[in-house]
């Protein structure tokens, strides 16, 4: 097992381990503690995007991801200002059926990877993350998903805004 595959393996756990810290959080019912750990998870998958020699997409991973969007989830977290009573409790039948939704994607993610062959038809600029290519692919083939993923953000945004105004008397 060369260094490279440690690293890997570090890389990979830690990014499952803060990934499941985000949603079930044992040690606090904080939502910043939350964000932290989304922060971590975010950090731990540039992490792997180094590893594939990505590494146009690790540092748009850290500054777009860790930086801004994170920072926009503590605004709200902040802007909403929750109390401990007003928090959602956990409703064990929803909770059993987001287990069992999860699973049945789980098991459709391993089929389909179990079926196909990683990376046939690849050239080297798309193995290799070069700027270029995730250029051409975003602003390119991708361009009508990238820009409602944009408008789908603004409307978050202005939810936000909409749900913390308080109402004047």
């Amino acid at each position: 097992m060369s260094a490279s595959d440690i690293i890997f393996y570090i890389f990979a756990a830690l990014t499952l381990v803060c990934g499941i810290l985000v949603v079930a959080n044992p040690v606090s019912r904080n939502p910043v503690t939350s964000a932290m750990f989304l922060v971590l998870t975010i950090i731990s998958m540039s992490g792997l995007f180094v590893l594939l020699h990505a590494f146009f997409l690790a540092a748009v991973q850290i500054l777009v991801y860790a930086g801004a969007v994170i920072v926009l989830f503590l605004f709200v977290i902040m802007l909403l200002d929750l109390k401990e009573e007003q928090r959602r409790h956990v409703n064990r039948v929803v909770a059993a059926l987001s287990v069992i939704v999860v699973m049945v994607i789980a098991a459709a993610i391993i089929w389909t990877i179990w079926q196909t062959k990683l990376g046939d038809g690849l050239d080297s600029a798309h193995l290799e993350g070069s700027l270029r290519a995730v250029g051409h692919l975003v602003f390119g083939k991708y361009i009508l998903p990238f820009e409602i993923l944009s408008l789908v953000l603004l409307v978050a945004m202005v939810g936000v805004i909409l749900l913390s105004k308080k109402e004047l008397k």
